[in-house]
């Protein structure tokens, strides 16, 4: 049987199969002799095929050594500082004021942006286009019924933008009226980073409207020398020149000392909510139901909203996530995936006017709309040692500073998922040179009581956990050094008491 060569020709993208005999193919007399046009196209064949075979070695070669340059962002999910390198960890700061329409409404606009779009980069410039779309609607979201006024307390909120790729940008808020207009209207300076800090960006929202009472250049160089500074890590100061006249010459920010709790006031949650509702909120958060929140103060919404999202740690939302809800797009709780959105008080006849879907909850204090199968969600032994442990920090609230709360209640959800999954390392089995496969079966069965297992069951059907067990495949260095120290503490501490 002959040896059929596809060749491409020179004039075109055409091919044609050509029959070669039988035999040797060398410079020797016994050699068939191919016609002229035949042997060019074959030594053009054959020399494409060299070209690629080089090009496909030196991709690979190429792409291992890359991959040997770089172990560890391949193989690890970046911590929110990492994905913020190369970029500035404060982000833009931009002012967005209320400017008349002509049908006699109030639109918010861009008045003000730092940096000047002329200093940023390519790939900034694409990225702050889509920035400035949202921002002015996340800015002031409840509506266009706006009039001048004499007297504005003003209130510091935060929302969500999420990018195609996943990603997170938080916009940090601070609606104000200006000084010395008489009636106006407010305006708000936002601060967007990719680093979640309600706490630290609040102080700095502090120093901004302290300088906006004097004068808006004063902004500038505080601006300036914030973006030149290098964010705090947990627990340690950044200080930059005030430029504040007869106020001193330098100003302090501090990080927070532990890396979830970054942007966590779990004070707003304890005075607002009481410990059963906020585990019934827990429970249908870790199911990944459908969640609304209702109050009327931004700032109520935005910190209540991120304090729930931070009791799911090591897990992540990963789904629709607007701490503070825009009017115009309030028909968001008609959608049948799973979301956590914070909604004004003003808009609730809206809301409940909307076809909602089943096992949608409408939480505000003093009432909620529920399922009615909270309590029985989670296993009732560890729910009533969380409920405790939530009592007991809510009766010393007054006695311990917001840090101090922030790590004590997250404390007692961190033990939850020790205790629950804690073991999920144990089952993952690796390959020697490939990433892991998790055994979920074996996984489920290593667990002794019933009722635990009968939640994880329910569990590891849900988005946060693939996405966290997708990571832990990757590599078999932890992705959450906190949680795995719990873990590893929690296993001693079972170890000393059978010891002992």
């Amino acid at each position: 049987m002959g040896l059929w060569l596809f060749t491409t020709t020179l004039a075109g993208c055409t091919g044609h199969r050509v029959p070669l005999p039988s035999g040797r193919i060398s410079g020797s007399s016994a050699s068939p002799v191919l016609p002229p046009g035949h042997l060019l196209a074959f030594h053009f064949t054959v020399l494409s095929l060299s070209l690629f075979f080089f090009f496909c070695l030196f991709g690979f070669c190429f792409c291992f050594w890359l991959q040997k340059e770089n172990r560890r962002p391949l193989l690890q999910k970046a911590t929110p500082r990492e994905r913020c390198k190369g970029r500035q960890e404060t982000g833009y700061l931009v002012v967005v004021s209320l400017k008349k329409t002509s049908d006699g409404r109030y639109e918010p606009k861009i008045t003000y942006q730092f940096p000047k779009r002329e200093n940023l980069l390519r790939g900034q410039k694409e990225e702050e286009e889509r920035l400035l779309q949202a921002i002015p609607l996340f800015c002031f979201p409840d509506g266009n019924n706006w009039a001048p006024v004499t007297d504005f307390t003003s209130e510091t909120f935060s929302f969500v933008l999420t990018n195609v790729d996943g990603s997170r940008k938080i916009g940090y808020c601070r609606r104000l009226l200006p000084s010395g207009r008489g009636v106006c209207l407010p305006e708000v300076f936002c601060i967007i980073s990719c680093l979640g800090c309600f706490g630290l960006f609040s102080k700095i929202l502090d120093e901004v409207e302290k300088r906006r009472q004097i004068s808006m250049a004063v902004i500038y160089p505080f601006m300036q020398g914030l973006r030149e500074s290098p964010f705090p890590a947990p627990g340690k100061t950044v200080t930059i020149k005030s430029f504040i006249p007869e106020s001193g010459t330098e100003v302090a920010h501090s990080g927070p000392w532990t890396a979830h709790l970054e942007h966590v006031e779990f004070q707003a949650l304890l005075q607002r909510l009481s410990p059963d509702l906020i585990l019934h909120i827990f429970a249908s958060a870790v199911l990944e139901r459908r969640l609304i929140f209702l109050a009327e103060e931004l700032s109520v919404l935005s910190q209540c909203i991120h304090a729930v999202a931070a009791l799911l740690y090591p897990f992540t939302w990963a789904h629709t996530y607007i701490p503070v809800v825009p009017e115009c797009l309030l028909d968001t709780v008609c959608c049948p995936t799973p979301f956590m959105v914070g909604i004004q008080m003003r808009h609730l006849e809206r809301v409940l006017d909307q076809p909602m879907e089943e096992q949608c909850q409408v939480l505000h204090s003093p009432f909620a709309f529920q399922v009615g199968d909270e309590e029985e969600i989670l296993p009732i032994k560890l729910q009533n040692e969380m409920l405790t442990s939530l009592n007991r920090h809510n009766n010393n609230n007054n006695v311990h500073t917001s840090e101090q709360v922030n790590t004590l209640v997250s404390e007692a959800f961190v033990q939850f998922f020790v205790r629950i999954v804690g073991h999920y390392a144990s089952h993952i089995k690796w390959s020697k040179n490939g990433p892991g496969t998790f055994q979920e079966r074996a996984f489920c069965k290593a667990i002794a009581s019933k009722t635990n297992r009968k939640f994880v069951k329910k569990f590891v059907k849900t988005n946060m956990f693939s996405l966290f067990i997708e990571d832990a495949e990757k590599s078999r260095i932890p992705q959450e050094v906190y949680f795995q120290q719990k873990i590893t503490e929690y296993h001693e501490q079972k170890k000393h008491r059978r010891d002992s």
